[in-house]
């Protein structure tokens, strides 16, 4: 296949893919994945669910991988890389010379432009295109990959380092979409999905709360850093009007317990003050005691 065959395969992946994610919601299923795509008269698979980093027989010139995915079980720091606000891509295996590794360096030797797919839960995946191979490290065994504009498939500058405020801009917004695509569905199904605070269970009316947020380092979307919360307990949460002890007790604000007004205010808030919270069954998905003792301070202070 040609180059420029090569660059019309990967946009019509590009396209085929948009359109399964519009349809999913924003996400795509691994059975629609596997389904294919027709291009030029032939069924191409584009991705594989056994393998991190595909290419697919068509293209065996130049030899560039077409896309990547990471697993649901795989950890969270896999995927940023903090040095620089970039994409972090680990190697298949320990040997820079490994088919799969080479492929990659191919991609970014001829700035192909990847599809890169993200799990947010099992068998669920969310799709990063176009997505650039900018750097190669085998002495760490990592990719350094960056998230071009979607809709805009052209190799990116030869300098990696070229738009780079642009290059950071949009990864940041990849990797805040990431974080809570990945981080709800791991709260909920721990709690069940319900609300901690009042049990409600309503899917479309739950978040995933931070206890700390991700703008702390330590603030990683891991479940026990997590509280299945309504939208009203969780912004109650967040502006303090309410807090958790690190014994899960809830804690309303002094002037809140003393106001006087409708029901919502007496049995969606002053009724749980002094009340438990919900938690998971399994202790290592309950709350991490101090982060809630570091952000139950934070109520106390305000």
């Amino acid at each position: 296949m040609s180059n420029e065959s090569d660059m019309r395969l990967r946009e019509a992946v590009f396209h085929h893919v948009s359109q399964l994610r519009r349809a999913g919601g924003g996400v795509v299923t691994a059975h629609a994945l596997n389904q294919g795509l027709v291009f030029q008269g032939e069924r191409i698979p584009i991705w594989s669910q056994q393998k991190g980093i595909f290419r697919p027989k068509v293209l065996r010139t130049p030899g560039a991988a077409l896309s990547i995915q990471t697993s649901f079980q795989g950890p969270y720091d896999d995927q940023i890389n903090r040095e620089d606000e970039l994409i972090s891509y680990r190697y298949r295996g320990t040997d820079p010379e490994h088919p799969d590794n080479v492929a990659m360096v191919r991609a970014m030797e001829f700035r192909l432009p990847l599809l890169y797919l993200v799990a947010v839960a099992p068998g669920l995946y969310d799709p990063i295109f176009p997505c650039y191979v900018v750097d190669a490290r085998p002495e760490e065994l990592r990719f350094i990959l960056a998230v071009g504009e979607e809709g805009v498939v052209k190799p990116p500058p030869a300098d990696p380092h070229a738009d780079w405020p642009l290059k950071v801009y949009i990864t940041r917004q990849v990797r805040h979409r990431l974080h809570q695509r990945r981080f709800r569905y791991l709260v909920l199904n721990a709690y069940s999905n319900q609300c901690a605070m009042c049990r409600l269970r309503q899917p479309p009316l739950l978040d995933a709360a931070h206890i700390l947020e991700d703008r702390d380092e330590r603030g990683l979307p891991e479940v026990p850093n997590g509280l299945a919360l309504c939208r009203i307990h969780h912004a109650a949460y967040d502006e303090n009007i309410l807090g958790i002890d690190p014994d899960y007790r809830i804690h309303l604000r002094a002037d809140v317990l003393a106001e006087v007004d409708g029901p919502m205010l007496r049995y969606g808030l002053q009724e749980l003050h002094g009340e438990r919270i919900l938690v998971p069954r399994r202790d290592r998905d309950r709350p991490n005691p101090e982060y809630l003792a570091e952000r139950f301070e934070r109520f106390r202070a305000a």
